[in-house]
């Protein structure tokens, strides 16, 4: 008796092995990017003591690196047309990795500042590049699943990175912080160059000058603005105030470019009539303060009001990056499934939900809840993030996908940096003339309750988000 086997059809459901293979690859260079700024977070007082340098100074360490990320990230699309994405991709982490080693010996603050702008240029390039190269990899399939690989360093970096930071903090000193993104250099290179496919004959675009004059330094203007809120200067200062308008005179001079010189700009913002895109990027921008924010909160309440040092804070903060890290599956399959709008809901209401408790907590208040109250915190977190990132990528072609990609994480480092700000001054407000830890508790508490009003304020923007049958004819 014979039988006659079925043909094989592909399952669209599943993530083709290439692109596995490509998304590994990006992710294990990226990881040193996300690391890098989240383990040295909690070095900048060691810094300050060893570099003999002041707190104004030193805090030019993380500035500088955001100026060069916020200055290169416009420049990734024309960059990759130029280079081609895998020569980029292992251009830009040669650069990281050599920006990585010079900081390791620096010799005082300046070249410390100045070796991070080298890592922040390499950084903002690969930041780009690693939605880039897997959505066009997986050419618009599977989007939800795909959001879930692709933002897994993002979801890694507050798990390990202050933990880690700790501990080398601990047992040796600042300089291992760059030391240890050598081995996520050389073997992120090394894969590019295996697995990476060769980058096609492309039409090369000229740099569109003018939009690059425009663009880079307004977005850098409106971050380094918001970077100098501290405990003297709110919104109203003049050193926040002069940089933010003058940042948002020139992206709105863009715009009005770009519009006029269509496809040849340097972001193609007509991709804006998309109504995926613009959703996602307006939501990014609006729920920073939900998203970003509320990450500032808790280590400092940790730090002051219960006493626990950088080390303790991170171990305190781990559940909620575990339930980022387990709602992520779940997350991309059911906004493939059901579209993005429902599972943001869902995600939001569980992240207001469980930021609630932060509105009363004591100093004595149990750890384990607080921990259990940061699992859930981190589903919803972790939920949220998928659909918001990927909706922005239903329905555009393999040319759009770039520009798509810097509309994308311009509005979350816009959103991310204006969210924290907003909740710093609020923080700095509340806990004003604070002279016992039950003032400075209450202090948090407001600060906590205006996150929570953010987070709850999100929820009836996820209505702005693509429906199920909204997604299926835009990727149609």
């Amino acid at each position: 008796m014979t039988t006659t086997s079925k043909p094989q059809v592909p399952d669209s459901d599943r993530i083709a092995p290439h692109v596995w293979k490509i998304g590994i690859t990006v992710i294990i260079g990226a990881l040193a990017v996300v690391f890098d700024t989240t383990i040295l977070s909690v070095a900048i007082n060691d810094l300050g003591r060893d570099l003999n340098a002041p707190l104004s100074t030193i805090q030019w360490v993380s500035t500088g690196y955001l100026l060069a990320l916020a200055i290169t990230m416009p420049i990734a699309g024309w960059a990759q047309s130029a280079l081609g994405g895998k020569r980029l991709w292992i251009v830009s982490l040669g650069i990281f990795l050599l920006g990585s080693i010079l900081s390791a010996s620096a010799w005082n603050a300046p070249s410390l500042i100045a070796f991070r702008v080298v890592q922040g240029i390499g950084g903002g390039f690969m930041m780009t590049l690693t939605a880039t190269l897997i959505m066009q990899a997986a050419g618009g399939r599977n989007i939800g699943k795909l959001m879930s690989l692709i933002t897994v360093p993002t979801a890694l970096g507050p798990i390990l990175g202050p933990v880690l930071g700790g501990l080398i903090l601990h047992f040796g000193n600042w300089r291992w912080m760059f030391l240890i993104n050598i081995p996520f250099g050389v073997i992120g290179i090394w894969l590019a160059m295996r697995n990476l496919p060769a980058d096609a004959p492309s039409p090369r675009q000229p740099l569109d000058i003018i939009g690059f004059l425009l663009l880079s330094p307004g977005v850098a203007a409106i971050i380094y603005g918001l970077s100098r809120i501290d405990g003297t200067a709110g919104f109203a200062d003049a050193k926040v105030l002069v940089p933010v308008l003058i940042g948002v005179i020139l992206v709105a001079a863009f715009a009005a470019w770009a519009v006029r010189r269509r496809a040849g700009a340097l972001v193609d913002i007509r991709l804006l009539q998309h109504r995926p895109l613009a959703a996602s990027s307006v939501m990014l921008l609006l729920t920073g303060a939900a998203l970003y924010g509320s990450m500032l909160l808790l280590p400092l309440y940790f730090q002051q009001v219960r006493g626990t040092d950088a080390l303790g804070a991170g171990l305190l903060l781990i559940p909620q990056g575990i339930g980022t890290l387990l709602s992520r599956s779940l997350a991309g399959k059911y906004t493939d499934k059901f579209g993005p709008r429902p599972v943001a809901l869902a995600a939001f209401v569980i992240a207001c939900v469980a930021t609630i408790p932060f509105a009363f907590v004591t100093a004595d208040t149990s750890e384990i809840f607080l921990m259990a109250v940061l699992l859930l915190r981190g589903i919803g977190l972790g939920a949220a993030m998928i659909p918001l990132s990927g909706a922005g990528f239903s329905g555009m072609s393999h040319d759009e996908i770039p520009h798509a990609s810097i509309i994308i994480r311009v509005a979350q480092q816009l959103g991310g940096s204006f969210g924290t700000a907003i909740l710093l001054v609020i923080l700095q407000h509340a806990a004003a003339g604070a002279h016992t830890l039950d003032a400075l508790n209450d202090g948090f508490h407001q600060a906590f309750w205006w996150a929570i009003v953010a987070t709850a304020l999100s929820i009836p923007l996820c209505f702005l988000l693509p429906s199920k049958r909204e997604n299926a004819e835009t990727a149609a």
